[in-house]
């Protein structure tokens, strides 16, 4: 990076030793346990580079996301490296205008030997008017694999409230009619 990253990144650090020295802040808290990172939540604004022809946010961009949330979720909770399988369900149900307040929030649904899938929604809004709505959702597939991607085991994800055992449900199903669209007809 060049020279004003490092001064930035000084500048931080500086900062955090001098709020913490004035009972400002405390030092940075541990990574969330494992319970608490079942779930996760990107929150950012749309910037007019994702900008499609129609002046909203590009749905590619969309799914990039996505795809970043759901690693997010699925490396914390494996704790290594995670490949995306599958992305399916995608449902597009409202524009992102440019300048919202997105927020992309990923949920473990379901936990295999290898696998996790992931409920992805994403919500925005004009924060002026304080209401988000839901935009997009999709169910999103990832596998945990060493350093030569074989597939690794991960700790299985249990549904501890009613909300979580009918997310585990429907991403069950989904998963199985894909499985049944796929497979050959005789």
């Amino acid at each position: 990076m060049g020279r004003s990253g490092r001064l930035s990144m000084t500048w931080g650090k500086s900062l955090d030793g001098f709020a913490a020295k004035a009972g400002i802040i405390g030092p940075h808290p541990p990574f969330p346990t494992r319970k608490t990172m079942s779930a996760i939540t990107l929150r950012f604004l749309a910037e007019p580079n994702t900008v499609n022809f129609g002046g909203k946010v590009h749905g590619g961009t969309v799914m990039k996301w996505i795809d970043e949330a759901g690693y997010a979720c699925a490396t914390s909770w494996a704790k290594r490296y995670c490949i995306t399988v599958y992305v399916g369900g995608i449902r597009f149900h409202h524009p992102i205008m440019i300048g919202d307040l997105v927020e992309v929030e990923a949920r473990m649904a379901y936990t295999g030997n290898t696998s996790m899938n992931i409920s992805v929604e994403v919500r925005s809004g004009d924060m002026k008017g304080g209401q988000m709505q839901t935009t997009t959702e999709c169910l999103i597939v990832f596998v945990s694999v060493d350093s030569h991607g074989r597939p690794m085991p991960v700790p299985a994800w249990n549904p501890e409230t009613p909300g979580d055992m009918a997310l585990a449900q429907r991403a069950k199903a989904q998963l199985e009619a894909s499985r049944a669209a796929a497979s050959p007809k005789p």
